[in-house]
């Protein structure tokens, strides 16, 4: 069975001409797609004969609720099921200006960053556009919250999964969808150079994020296998090529690790590496996972980092941390609870 949420309006267009019915009813049927319907039984502007049409090739609903844990500082992290009994994460984080959904693109993660709890638990599939968009609708119809931003930061690596991913955010973006403002998606990437060369011809604000990590090859190859495959060096490159052609700020993320990326050497190596670049340094604290060997650095070093990156002209903030009591903050996703480091 086909997932009705996978499609585009254009393709639904196309599915439903298929079906010997008129183009228009894609329009109807994608409106309750994006109203968080989960049978087509609720769709009460199509016919008996249509809705039997859809039931017997299309399913609606691909993921579901299994559980969820909230946070004494209010972020909400979600444990989906889907229908192949597989399981992800996602996190619902509440900021001055609206909610944000961090989504998951990926059943684990190939890429092996070890302060990551998702390159721990092995790779089983992608994730498809709908089962993307779906843990957006899931949390909205769960906490009855509006989404305002969403950011592809949860288990996966979204240029490794890059057609879904991108199909996803015009599915997210569409006004006839969830109507969520290019500006208001950020796509976070651990540095696949082909990845960032192929999203600089998309035409769409979105917001790229950089794992970085270290400016230095030897100490980013320890923490990000993937460096091996595209250095420091190539990532800088493509980035410079992406901001030349989008003229769009790109986000480093920085997670700061006591004894290992955290000294003022670093900072200053950072400074120099990023000089003249239209970009924003995100400063991590390192969260504990399972079988971890990092520890964060200090809130002092934190600081005199981020100081230190100011003063040389790099603008740089320190993340707020969210979740991180329910493992919910950035590299504590899993997708089996038997994972779980609490």
């Amino acid at each position: 069975m086909k997932n009705i949420r996978d499609y585009t309006l254009e393709e639904l267009e196309n599915e439903l001409l298929s079906l010997g019915e008129k183009k228009f009813r894609a329009k109807q049927i994608f409106a309750w797609i994006y109203r968080g319907v989960t049978s087509f039984e609720e769709m009460t502007d199509l016919s008996k004969d249509l809705i039997e049409k859809l039931k017997q090739n299309y399913i609606i609903d691909c993921i579901f609720l299994d559980n969820f844990q909230k946070s004494k500082d209010g972020t909400i992290k979600y444990l989906f099921k889907l229908t192949d009994e597989h399981k992800i994460e996602s996190v619902l984080m509440k900021y001055k200006y609206g909610y944000t959904a961090c989504v998951s693109n990926q059943i684990g993660c190939k890429m092996g960053c070890n302060f990551c709890a998702s390159a721990k638990i092995g790779f089983v599939r992608n994730l498809t556009p709908g089962e993307i968009v779906g843990q957006i609708l899931k949390m909205e119809e769960q906490s009855g919250e509006k989404i305002s931003n969403v950011v592809f930061m949860g288990i996966g690596e979204p240029f490794d999964n890059y057609e879904n991913v991108m199909k996803a955010v015009r599915l997210i973006n569409d006004p006839k969808g969830l109507n969520i403002g290019a500006r208001h998606i950020s796509i976070s990437t651990c540095g696949l150079v082909d990845g960032i060369e192929r999203f600089s011809n998309e035409n769409i604000q979105c917001n790229l994020c950089i794992s970085l990590h270290s400016s230095r090859d030897e100490v980013r190859s320890d923490m990000m296998p993937i460096n091996k495959k595209y250095n420091i060096a190539e990532v800088i490159d493509a980035c410079k090529k992406y901001i030349d052609k989008t003229n769009r700020r790109i986000t480093f993320e920085y997670a700061l690790v006591d004894g290992v990326n955290d000294s003022k050497e670093d900072a200053l190596h950072l400074a120099k590496l990023l000089h003249g670049m239209l970009c924003h340094v995100n400063l991590i604290p390192v969260n504990k996972i399972k079988d971890g060997k990092y520890e964060k650095s200090s809130v002092e070093k934190m600081m005199a980092f981020r100081d230190l990156l100011n003063d040389k002209g790099i603008v740089a903030t320190i993340r707020r941390e969210l979740g991180s009591d329910i493992s919910a903050a950035c590299g504590q996703l899993v997708r089996d609870e038997k994972s779980r480091l609490n």
